[in-house]
Formats: structure tokens, C-alpha cells, sequence
């Protein structure tokens, strides 16, 4: 049993207005708000039981995160019942550390970037840890484990369709920041027979780290990512990543962070709830950046299947601040 759940998934064409069909995988859902649940609640399911079968005792989940990937390490170190300390970026927000507080999580803030954050957790604090401490080490988005986990609702948006839907799907969208999303979703369309759909990877031009990377044929680490999207702040790709870019056929498109801000209130004002702008990205490419599919020439009958991958970084207060933005 894993705290994840089948999250729902629903065609909104008629709400957008698209010449195309849409339909929305709600990761969103997800019980710690975003679809990282999926994979680290499937890393830490696993760890546990290899660290039942070692015998080992003081089992400690640690993390470190922008926000979502803390989030769902949290919400799954209650669910096993297990304690949880997670390391954020002093870019997160208060919203984001008070959650973690009230899943019980020891919260710990160092670093400019989730990339420091990460080097803290694991080169000063899970380095010195006491032998009576067995940690369970969550890497936000590099892990096969996360992937494998992330793929599952590739699953169920294949149980979902018809044979006949299938054969009109033509790509699947999501944001990119570390790359652990999109390595799901192309593990989830490989191994149901689905190589040849492309995927529309959206990342902001702030934290280029996948276009960065396809540029110098190997992974890239930026020195500096500053973007209004925080949970796709990392400052390089997955090499697994780079891997699936030359071997599974993927259409990378960068947009700025207005226009990712844009994504998140269009959402809310159409379907009236609250995503990240790092979610909103994904969620620009169907509503007003309609040309980032042009490469698909999509038809009355095509479909495209947009992940709503949620973020719990936002409040309706936040949406008021996105609109001044704009």
C-alpha cells in the first residue's frame, strides 16, 4: 500500500475552446498537492521495506525541496509513520514550511537554491548523522524509483481510454524543472506501447536547465536559477533526462515566467483551483501560448493530454499578487 492515489482525469475542450481535444491527468489531487507523491511516496514505500528486511532500526526520512517534493516526503514519512526532516531553499515560501510543520516534518532552511539545499542535507547533516539514524535519502527528482512511480498515471491515463482515443493521442505535456516528471511520463508511454507520442517539455527561459543541456549535448549545472516558478528552480537536468530527449521524440519549449503566471490564473479562473506557476507553465501551452503546439498541427480529432501537476506554494492571496504581476 502506497499513500499515493488515482488521481482523475477529464476532458476540458469545451472550457478552453481549443480546435483540438484536451484532457487533463488532476495530479493536483494528489493528497500532498502535487504529483511528486507519486514517486517519493513509492522511493520511501520501498526503502522502508529494505530497511525492514535489513533489520535496520531509527529509520529517518530526509529531503530536500522547493516545496513539493518535501511536501510529499513529509506526507509519506506520516502515512509509514516514520520521522521526516526536510532542508528548503531560503526562496520558499511560508505557506510551504507551515505545511510541513503540520505533517510533522523538522523543517531546516539553508541555501539559495534547491541545489544547495540538497548539497546542506546530504554533505553536512546526513553525513554526521549518528550510527542509531538509518536514513532514508529523497532525491527530489533523480532516482529510477521516483520515475517508476511517476509513470503509474501514464497507467491510468491509458485504462482511461478507448482504443480508439489512443490512437488519437498526440502528445503529452508537462513542465520540466529536474526532469523527474518528464522521465515518468516517457517511462509511462513506453512501456504501454506509446513510444511513438511525443512529449511538449515546458520549462521558463529563468531556469533553462533541460534547453541549457540539449545545447551542450550533456548535463549542465547553472550557476544561478532565479524564477518566479521556484519548483522548477533546479539547476540541472537529470542525465536520464538527456537520455530520453535523444531516444523517445520530445518537443522542448521555453516560456517566460509571465506567461507561466498567466498559465496558473487561467487555470484558477477556469477551474477554479490553485497551481504553481511551475504547473501553470504546462497548463500556457492550452489556454493563451496556443503556438507552442504548432510543430503538432493538431486536428479536430487529436488529443493531447495536459498534466496538471499541481504545487501547494500558492494561495489566493498569491493569485492577487500574480494579477498585479501581470
Amino acid at each position: 500500500m502506497y499513500p499515493s492515489i488515482s488521481s482523475t482525469f477529464t476532458e476540458v475542450t469545451k472550457r478552453l475552446g481549443t480546435n483540438f481535444r484536451v484532457f487533463f491527468k488532476n495530479e493536483l489531487e494528489q493528497p500532498s498537492g502535487s504529483f511528486k507523491l507519486r514517486g517519493l511516496g513509492y522511493l520511501i514505500g520501498q526503502s522502508l521495506a529494505k530497511a525492514k528486511v535489513m533489520k535496520k532500526e531509527g529509520v529517518q526520512v530526509f529531503s530536500s525541496s522547493g516545496g513539493n517534493a518535501g511536501l510529499a516526503a513529509a506526507y509519506a514519512a506520516q502515512f509509514y509513520k516514520v520521522p521526516c526532516t526536510v532542508v528548503l531553499p531560503i526562496v520558499s515560501k511560508q505557506v510551504v514550511i507551515t505545511k510541513l510543520e503540520s505533517l510533522g516534518a523538522k523543517v531546516i532552511v539553508e541555501g539559495r537554491h534547491w541545489g544547495e539545499a540538497d548539497a546542506f542535507l546530504r554533505e553536512t547533516l546526513i553525513s554526521k548523522l549518528p550510527e542509531s539514524i538509518y536514513p532514508v535519502y529523497c532525491h527530489p527528482f533523480d532516482d529510477p524509483i521516483i520515475w517508476d512511480g511517476h509513470a503509474k498515471f501514464i497507467d491510468e491515463v491509458v485504462e482511461s481510454f478507448s482504443k480508439e482515443d489512443l490512437s488519437h493521442l498526440k502528445a503529452v505535456i508537462c513542465s520540466v524543472g529536474g526532469g523527474g516528471l518528464y522521465n515518468g511520463v516517457v517511462e509511462g508511454l513506453d512501456r504501454n506501447g506509446l513510444k511513438e507520442v511525443p512529449v511538449v517539455a515546458v520549462e521558463t527561459i529563468q531556469a533553462p536547465t533541460f534547453t541549457e543541456a540539449v545545447k551542450a549535448g550533456k548535463q549542465v549545472h547553472l550557476e544561478t536559477v532565479k524564477t518566479i516558478a521556484t519548483s522548477l528552480a533546479s539547476p540541472y537536468i537529470s542525465e536520464k533526462s538527456l537520455e530520453n530527449y535523444y531516444n523517445h521524440k520530445t518537443i522542448l519549449k521555453t516560456i517566460d515566467d509571465i506567461d507561466a503566471i498567466q498559465g496558473t490564473i487561467d487555470y484558477y479562473d477556469k477551474f477554479h483551483k490553485l497551481i504553481e506557476p511551475a504547473c501553470g507553465a504546462a497548463i500556457a501551452t492550452v489556454s493563451k501560448r496556443l503556438d507552442l503546439l504548432s510543430d503538432l498541427q493538431l486536428k479536430e480529432d487529436d488529443i493531447v493530454v495536459v498534466v496538471v501537476c499541481g504545487g501547494s506554494a500558492v494561495s489566493e492571496e498569491v493569485i492577487q499578487e500574480y494579477r498585479k504581476m501581470l
